[in-house]
Formats: C-alpha cells, structure tokens, sequence
C-alpha cells in the first residue's frame, strides 16, 4: 500500500485537510471525492497507478478530517459553489502557475467539471467518476423545495452511530455490496472516529443531509460546461444504478444528451461496478486516468 501524509491548508478560516501519495517532483492528479465519502477513497486507485504521480485529494470541508465550518454546525448548510471555491484555493497552493488534471468522483465530478468551465485556462484534463448532475427542475418545484428547506432547517440532521468499526465496514458493505471486505476495513478507519461514548461516529457533518433550498438549473450547468476547454473522459459503470436513479423516467438517452455541451467528451464504461467505480474496479479506473492523463 502506498502511504499517504497529511496537510491542514486554511481556506477562508476553515482548516481543510489534504492527503497527498507519491513524490511532490511527479506529475500532479488532483481527486475529489464524492459525497459522504473522504479523501483516502481513493487510496486502491492509487496504489493501481503504474507511473509516477502526486496525487492530491482533499477532504471536502466539513468531511474527513477537514474542518467543521462553525456556521455549519447547529443547523447551518453548505452551499455546493463553496467547493468550487475551496479547489480554487487549494490550485493556487499546490500549482499556482499551468493547467492540471482534475479527477472527481459523483459529486466531486460535479464540482471538476464545473470549475474547468468556470476556470477554463487552469484544466488540462478531467476526469468524470460517475458524475451525473441532477434531473433538471422545474420552477413549480420551487415552493415546495422551500417548504422542505424549512422544515429541515427546524430539525437538523443527525448520522447514525455505530457499535464498532466492524459495524461500520459492514454499513459500507450494505451500501456497496461489491466491496472487498479488506477495502471495506481499511475504509471504515478513514470514514470515521470513535466518540466520547465509546461509539464511531462517521466523519461528516450531519449538515451534509440537508436538502438545498436552491433548484438544479440543467440549463446553466451545461452554459457552464459549454466553456470547458479541456478533454473531458467521463467513466461509468455499465448499467449504472445511479444513474437510473437520477434520471427516473427520463429516458436514458435522453437524459445523457446533456454531455453534448461539452466541446470534447469520452466516454469508458466499466463492467462489474456501481457507483464506487474507484472501490470495485480501480485497476481499470488507474489504467484509464493514467492513459488519459499521461
């Protein structure tokens, strides 16, 4: 296995925390992870890796081992552009000068693909880990989702505890049923803590679980992606569950069109996998960053 080191990097008063593998000379990959999850998920697709890479992945504010921000704690929310603007910070500390290569996973992928539309001149590749973006909405949708917002906003969220790290690395074994059960202690270490009770408590803020007042505008996300100038390999699990989920009865096909904004997008697919591309297949997801990116 190849050890990782830590950095705690301040980002507009929040201590974000950075896993980092491999030697800082080596070309850079920049990985984000997906919701609910931490950096260190990416730890097989590392250890696939065949050249020499740095591979930088933070822990996205309020997961892993990042910070809490105080207004998030006791009911407050997290704005999904706060990510967008976390990246920004962390390229100007890691690479401030040239174009890098972003890898991001579902939610992670979301935030990559809209910074290099937002960023154009600072993405030299970008790599897609079954990320979908959202059904688009529709503007009578609005008050409802308010409502929702409220009612959340009166009773925060709360993450289950659990009995031991075994419990924990079965959760994640219920979630993703494909999972080794090696992989799956390995992660349970990383996605969570003991508490004062002597229980583990996951390494997210409960925040996270808030549904936003905001609605998913398809039309300025694919705006976004129209000004990407660089190549973009989108990976997906053949016969995607997340994605059916996400697209419910809107054609699949159709669905998909919204990949048509980007001016140079690929696609890989990948066979025996759901979501967690990066846990059930990451010799394949290694072998398809490091041929797209090299």
């Amino acid at each position: 296995m190849n050890l990782s080191q830590s950095d705690f990097v301040f980002v507009r008063g929040t201590r974000l925390h950075v896993r980092r593998w491999g030697d800082p000379d080596a070309p850079a990959l920049f990985m984000l992870h997906g919701w609910m999850d931490v950096a260190a998920s990416f730890q097989f697709v590392v250890d696939a890796l065949a050249d020499d890479w740095q591979v930088i992945a933070p822990d996205a504010r309020g997961f892993g081992l990042s910070d809490w921000p105080v207004a998030a704690q006791g009911g407050g929310h997290y704005w999904f552009h706060e990510y967008l603007s976390d990246l920004d910070a962390l390229l100007d500390h890691y690479a401030p000068n040239g174009a890098v290569n972003l890898v991001g996973h579902s939610m992670g992928a979301n935030v990559v693909c809209l910074y290099a539309g937002a960023r154009p001149e600072r993405v030299r590749r970008v790599v897609d880990l079954e990320g979908f973006g959202l059904a688009p909405a529709r503007a009578e949708q609005a008050p409802h989702r308010l409502k929702n917002w409220l009612d959340d906003m009166r009773e925060p969220p709360v993450l289950k505890r659990y009995a031991s790290l075994d419990e924990v690395a079965a959760r994640l074994i219920r979630t993703n049923p494909r999972l080794d059960p090696q992989r799956a202690d390995f992660l349970a270490q990383h996605w969570s803590k003991p508490d004062d009770a002597g229980r583990w408590m996951l390494l997210a803020d409960p925040a996270h679980k808030l549904r936003s007042p905001m609605l998913y505008r398809l039309d300025e996300v694919m705006a976004v992606w129209a000004q990407v100038e660089a190549p973009v390999l989108h990976i997906e699990a053949l016969a995607s569950p997340t994605l059916s989920e996400l697209a419910g009865t809107i054609p699949l096909p159709e669905f998909k069109a919204r990949f048509a904004a980007f001016p140079d997008w690929r696609e890989a697919l990948i066979e025996d996998a759901g979501h967690m591309v990066h846990h059930d297949q990451p010799e394949q997801v290694a072998a398809l960053i490091e041929a797209f990116c090299r």
